[in-house]
């Protein structure tokens, strides 16, 4: 599957009792971010509107090109998605429990990101709706202690990334901590995903074919 990132928009956030909450509900370029990636097209013919895995394939990737749908598209019709991707990532990580999850996230901030805010909390959370709402999120929390105002950063990862493949979750975790410098999906903020995880925006779409293949029951593996 050719290598593509997909223009994005910005996040959804929102404050609520001194909490900013920032869902990052699509990970890739911005037409204009003047990173590597296409345009959103604007005239080529949409997938079938019938086709229940083309629903599908554009509730993940519905921000990519119409020339890659297609490819999607023909994968799935062949029956060959999951076996695509079960070859290309055959490992799933061992990260399975919080405190796993907040160890990784802090070794990848201490080897890429010293100097940015400490994390306070790390956990994967159920309720994310990965469709609607995220793929992870970061949250900066600010209370008064002590006549100060303290900020506290959290991050949590949806929980059926606890079945990913590792390069998946990391890629996720690599998202997540590059909002703690960069609020925006702009230009600096991929060029600080990509210095942490070259491969970042190939991930990202892979990350989301297997989404795709994952509702469509196509992982298991071929009896």
């Amino acid at each position: 599957m050719p290598s593509k990132s997909r223009p994005d928009s910005r996040p959804d956030s929102r404050a609520e009792s001194g909490a900013e909450t920032h869902a990052d509900t699509r990970h890739g370029h911005r037409p204009g971010d003047g990173a590597p990636g296409l345009l959103r097209p604007r005239h080529q013919p949409p997938l079938n509107p019938l086709s229940g895995s083309a629903r599908k394939v554009l509730s993940y990737l519905g921000g990519y090109p119409a020339h890659l749908l297609q490819q999607v598209q023909a994968l799935i019709d062949s029956g060959r998605l999951g076996e695509h991707l079960r070859q290309r990532y055959p490992r799933q990580h061992e990260v399975r429990t919080d405190k796993a999850l907040y160890d990784l996230v802090t070794a990848l901030k201490a080897e890429h990101m010293r100097g940015a805010e400490p994390i306070s909390k790390v956990a994967y959370d159920s309720k994310i709706q990965v469709v609607q709402h995220a793929l992870g999120t970061h949250t900066r929390v600010s209370r008064v202690q002590g006549g100060q105002l303290k900020a506290k950063r959290e991050i949590r990862v949806a929980s059926l990334f606890r079945e990913a493949p590792a390069e998946f979750l990391q890629m996720i975790v690599v998202h997540e901590l590059a909002h703690l410098r960069v609020r925006e999906h702009d230009k600096a903020f991929y060029a600080l995903c990509t210095h942490m995880l070259p491969d970042y925006h190939q991930l990202e779409f892979d990350c989301r074919l297997w989404l795709t293949a994952r509702d469509l029951g196509l992982l298991q593996p071929a009896p």
